[in-house]
């Protein structure tokens, strides 16, 4: 029998190679491949090949490696959302991302949160983790509602909004994720409220914000300011030379801007996110972001196809094992009726699009990467104790959209499209 890891690496390899064509194949029919690899990763820890049995929920060990593993994805995928984003960034463009901040993701983690400390008996800081971990889409893990990367598709306002709601949820999910954390033993409000509103919600989305507000500016000076003296020619030697850099500059940027933030006790995601946006609101028609943009992208889905596989690994390891009727319940709810139904509501404000385009938003609400991420992460930084139902609800609703919106959300939006739905219904919305 082959060592684990020696097959661990021709799995991966097999996985990658097979990638290049997947996607082609799979856009006939209603999966998606993200649903491929869940598949692939069940089966092959199933059979007897002496992969280990994955138990983030018991282990130590294995929930650190998740939790390292799903940061680095999270940080990638914001990277290339942020960069794919071709709208001036002011309040008015972009006013109708906030009420699903505001008002969708607020309801659903109090939603989620009560439904399982009065259903599950959770203790209250378990059930605040619930509902933060629950919290933040991942678009990453179905490409029909990304946007599309820089240059290459016209006004798209429910593309743009989900992104830009992806990218900054995935960030806004931490001080629940603290706020879960400093719960554990409260005895009830306290001077530990005040002092969890003032830093971690205060200063660690101030301090996350400027970090990436200033790495992305610092950033794309620093690659424009050569092309602002001249040097503009796509086939000219130097102009070559540094499209193959630029992948590295990009890099290079997620990696300054998130470690920044850490530093000064800010929120690396936020900070990833703004410095991207930043970088591409340097020049919003230039094509060197295309460059940098394809570079993130292989990255984020290279690590997204091998943790898909892992995430077939713990579903074949047993982490459904402990979910009730109860807990499945509770993921049916957010994914078919929380989420949809606080997102129409909150789309009732400021929002330009006709009802079914509101609609395509509320219902693509994909949970996927950063749910799995800040479990693992509340984890590995409180005193929780047995986890286990929890990791199992996660993973059941993880599972869920990725099937449901797997078959669901391209056909959808190729309807919405079809009608006029993606672009606001009023001839002054659509010029701002």
């Amino acid at each position: 029998m082959p060592e684990q890891r020696i097959v661990m690496i021709c799995l991966a390899g097999l996985a990658l190679i097979a990638a290049v064509g997947l996607e082609r194949v799979l856009k006939r029919f209603p999966v998606s491949v993200p649903m491929v690899y869940v598949g692939v990763g069940w089966v092959a820890f199933s059979l007897p090949l002496g992969l280990p049995t994955l138990d983030p929920a018991g282990d130590l060990r294995h929930s650190q490696i998740t939790e390292y593993l799903t940061e680095f994805i999270v940080i990638v995928s914001l990277m290339a959302a942020g960069l794919a984003i071709d709208r001036p960034a002011r309040w008015k463009l972009w006013r109708q991302v906030w009420p699903l901040l505001g008002i969708t993701m607020p309801l659903t983690i109090a939603l989620t949160a009560f439904a399982g400390w009065s259903w599950l008996a959770l203790t209250p800081a378990a059930a605040i983790l619930l509902g933060a971990a629950m919290s933040p889409t991942d678009p990453v893990l179905a490409d029909a509602v990304q946007v599309h990367p820089p240059g290459e598709s016209d006004r798209h306002d429910v593309r743009f909004t989900l992104t830009v709601e992806a990218g900054i949820n995935d960030s806004l999910a931490f001080p629940f994720t603290y706020l879960a954390i400093a719960a554990i033993g409260a005895a009830g409000v306290g001077a530990w409220t005040l002092e969890w509103f003032a830093v971690d919600v205060l200063w660690r989305l101030f301090a996350g914000g400027g970090v990436g507000y200033a790495v992305g500016r610092a950033t794309a000076w620093y690659v424009f300011a050569e092309l602002e003296s001249g040097e503009r020619e796509e086939d000219s030697p130097k102009a070559l030379l540094r499209q193959r850099k630029e992948g590295f500059v990009a890099l290079g940027a997620v990696l300054a801007s998130y470690g920044i933030a850490e530093i000064v006790e800010g929120y690396g995601f936020l900070a990833v996110f703004v410095a991207a946006v930043a970088m591409r609101q340097r020049e919003l028609v230039g094509g060197y972001h295309s460059m940098m943009h394809r570079f993130v992208d292989q990255i984020e889905q290279m690590t997204m196809m091998l943790m898909m596989i892992g995430f077939g690994g713990l579903i074949a390891s047993g982490i459904l094992a402990p979910l009730t009727v109860e807990g499945a319940l509770i993921g049916i709810l957010v994914v078919f009726l929380v989420r949809p139904l606080t997102g129409v509501i909150a789309q009732r404000f400021h929002s330009p699009l006709p009802w079914l385009g509101r609609s395509m938003i509320a219902f693509a609400g994909i949970r996927g990467i950063g749910s799995i991420y800040y479990l693992s992460y509340g984890q590995n930084h409180g005193n929780f104790g047995n986890l286990d139902v929890v990791w199992a609800i996660i993973s059941f609703v993880v599972l869920v959209s990725i099937v449901v919106h797997g078959m669901t959300v391209a056909f959808c939006m190729r309807y919405v499209e079809r009608q006029g739905a993606h672009i606001p219904e009023h001839a002054e919305d659509a010029h701002v």
